[in-house]
């Protein structure tokens, strides 16, 4: 374990939006850790069949994930509530979290720019789409900015007038920034980093993550990273049904194919279907992998 190296990270503030930020606590294990964990299975006598790196990069490309829960980080994180609340969705972790019934709130809201509001997306019910014109973004922002003054001022009006801290906090906005511990085993976290460095989560929390990706688990865990970013992060999964279109579609030599050819060799269960996501999320897998060519 690479003592000075963690000397540096802990409790440095690495900033994320406007007032927000994650800074390492605590860190237990470090490559090797994992590698020890996963040997214990092969014996002494084993120990020369493979250097750490490669050993890792087998344990994570065949999700072997034991090992990796053998490692474990603890963060302190400022956080708006409403990605909080997305982040706690992630149930493997322990949590501390601020208490706004025995303190008073943070008075730090998160607050958008002009040019980043983003309008609905048409394709996705729960993302965003394109940002909103700056001068139009600008007028949100304004509106924005006096809800948030009068927000605050409503709580701290109500705290003198002696109303409960867990009442006066009722009315405040979900911008409001909030402060956890989260400790977390490597394993876990890597499946947070999966979904949430994503393009398509909300860009505040892939904001987050990538902090912590990059700035904590990185140079604490370089081999683990490398392969999390081969085999995990930048990694596409082929269904049944994907393989399928593919292998009738090369059977015909249509590699790289056009988009009606991908329609003309679908899966028979999606022809039917005006609408299917599995689909849409084959079509862009194959895209991803060069195997659609929309220019044919």
């Amino acid at each position: 374990m690479n003592l000075e190296l963690i000397s540096l990270l802990r409790w440095k503030k690495f900033p994320v939006l406007d007032h927000g930020f994650v800074c390492l606590v605590d860190v237990m294990g470090d490559d090797s850790a994992i590698v020890q964990a996963a040997r214990v299975s092969y014996g002494d006598g084993t120990k020369k069949v493979s250097d750490d790196r490669t050993l890792l990069r087998y344990l994570m490309r065949h999700q072997h994930t034991t090992p990796f829960e053998m490692a474990e980080i603890k963060l302190l994180v400022r956080v708006p509530m409403d990605c909080w609340r997305q982040w706690i969705r992630h149930r493997t972790a322990s949590v501390n979290e601020y208490s706004t019934r025995y303190s008073i709130a943070l008075d730090n809201i998160y607050g958008i720019a002009p040019d980043a509001w983003r309008t609905q997306s048409e394709v996705n019910r729960q993302g965003s789409g394109a940002c909103f014109e700056p001068e139009y973004g600008q007028t949100l922002t304004n509106n924005e900015q006096q809800f948030h003054r009068q927000a605050r001022e409503l709580y701290e009006q109500r705290i003198k007038q002696g109303v409960a801290r867990e009442q006066a906090r009722k009315d405040l906005p979900l911008s409001t920034y909030t402060e956890a511990y989260w400790k977390i085993d490597l394993h876990n976290l890597f499946r947070f980093l999966t979904l949430r460095m994503e393009l398509s989560a909300q860009y505040e929390i892939v904001q987050y993550a990538t902090t912590i990706g990059e700035q904590i688990i990185q140079p604490l865990f370089p081999n683990c990273w490398e392969a999390f970013l081969d085999y995990q992060l930048g990694s596409v999964r082929l269904s049944r049904l994907d393989q399928g279109v593919i292998a009738r579609l090369a059977e015909h030599g249509l590699l790289p194919a056009t988009p009606q050819q991908f329609l003309e060799h679908q899966d028979p269960a999606w022809t039917t279907l005006e609408r299917c996501r599995e689909r849409d999320e084959c079509y862009e897998k194959l895209q991803k992998l060069g195997l659609i060519n929309v220019c044919r």
